[in-house]
């Protein structure tokens, strides 16, 4: 699975641009703010329908434009495909698939894989809940159709039922309509909950070699999901809580409030461990994910990696770039020293500046 090229047009500061990728190690570099991580941003929309920024549709069409294009030709068991994403300041985006319409945005999950690794991702075990919550959900959605499915639904129901709780507040007849809902919540919630369970056990049995090759040996890491509410017990633990529900009119259990936690020794790392065992647990968190990618779509997904190197020292460097030789890869930097100080071998390197590429060379090596 590999990107062939790119075109954009009218997307953040890109009037136009087309790019053509290497299979393997693609740089892309300058200054900060001209452009380099929209590139990475308009990839991952193709792959998932999203900015991983949070941004909407309007804030990534170019300044005093209407609409935005995003082009993305792909190449997967020998066969090319065109993604095609069009946004629209006014309207919902619309994406084609070789020139076919698709009904649904969430029809091109799947399609071809993505793992982003950014600085901010370096503070996933010491952010919020919500942070790894989203973690495990953009990765099941791209792996599992069904998982898509129940998660898209769960949230639905999750929305509907709030306000349900906040309306039943002034009219108090509308809490006769709760169980309805409920038994859909308890319905996708059950298959929510158990995905993420068999998920989070395959990253177990992944991380655990690579955590204790970059600990150098010295550290035991093990992932624990905390859910909010077991499976088994779903339907009783929400009809206990619905009272409370009804005075706080917001729905306190279900798997929209689970979480993961990372432990060394049974010790919670978020609560307790530093800021180097923070950041090796979610380099490690990075590296397993690529893996079990491989391991469930039986080839490499596409790695982007966002300035990402310039927070790291030179060993978790190295370790990072000897993984992902194999793995076509698009990186953004400042510069190109990091490679050339570890001499490692770049396939293609493009020059940003202001919006275009200013130069590109190929087949860049350093050893």
């Amino acid at each position: 699975m590999i990107i062939k090229s790119l075109e954009l047009l009218d997307y953040r500061n890109y009037k136009t641009l087309q790019m053509d990728f290497d299979k393997g190690i693609n740089i892309l570099y300058g200054d900060n703010a001209q452009g380099k991580t929209n590139v990475l941003e308009s990839i991952y929309m193709c792959a998932t329908t999203k900015s991983h920024r949070g941004s909407r549709d309007r804030e990534m069409i170019r300044f005093n434009q209407e609409d935005s294009h995003i082009r993305l030709f792909i190449e997967r068991d020998n066969i090319e495909h065109k993604i095609d994403i069009h946004l629209k300041k006014s309207k919902s985006k619309g994406a084609a698939i070789d020139g076919l319409p698709i009904k649904k945005s969430s029809e091109l999950m799947g399609m071809f894989n993505v793992v982003f690794f950014s600085p901010e991702d370096l503070a996933i075990i010491k952010n919020g809940p919500s942070e790894r919550r989203h973690f495990i959900d953009m990765e099941l959605c791209q792996l599992n159709k069904v998982y898509l499915h129940d998660i898209s639904n769960y949230n639905k129901v999750v929305n509907q039922r709030n306000n349900l709780l906040k309306q039943s507040y002034y009219q108090e007849s509308l809490k006769a309509t709760l169980d309805v809902w409920d038994e859909q919540l308890v319905r996708y919630g059950i298959r929510v909950i158990k995905e993420r369970e068999k998920f989070i056990e395959h990253l177990n049995e992944l991380i655990l070699p690579i955590h204790d090759r970059l600990s150098g040996g010295k550290e035991k890491l093990v992932i624990r999901y905390e859910s909010n509410v077991d499976a088994d017990n779903f339907e009783k633990q929400l009809f206990m809580k619905r009272e409370n529900d009804l005075k706080l009119r917001t729905t306190t259990v279900g798997p929209h409030r689970d979480d993961i936690g990372f432990y060394i020794s049974d010790i919670n790392v978020r609560k307790y461990g530093s800021q180097g065992q923070q950041r090796t647990a979610a380099l490690s968190l990075k590296l397993a994910e690529i893996d079990l990618v491989k391991l469930f779509i039986k080839d490499t997904p596409i790695l982007l990696l966002d300035d990402v190197l310039s927070e790291l020292d030179s060993f978790r460097q190295n370790y990072l770039l000897e993984s992902i030789s194999q793995i076509q890869t698009i990186i953004t930097c400042t510069g190109l020293d990091e490679f050339i100080n570890n001499r490692f071998n770049i396939d293609k390197v493009f020059k940003i500046k202001d919006g275009s590429i200013e130069n590109q060379q190929q087949e860049v090596n350093n050893e």
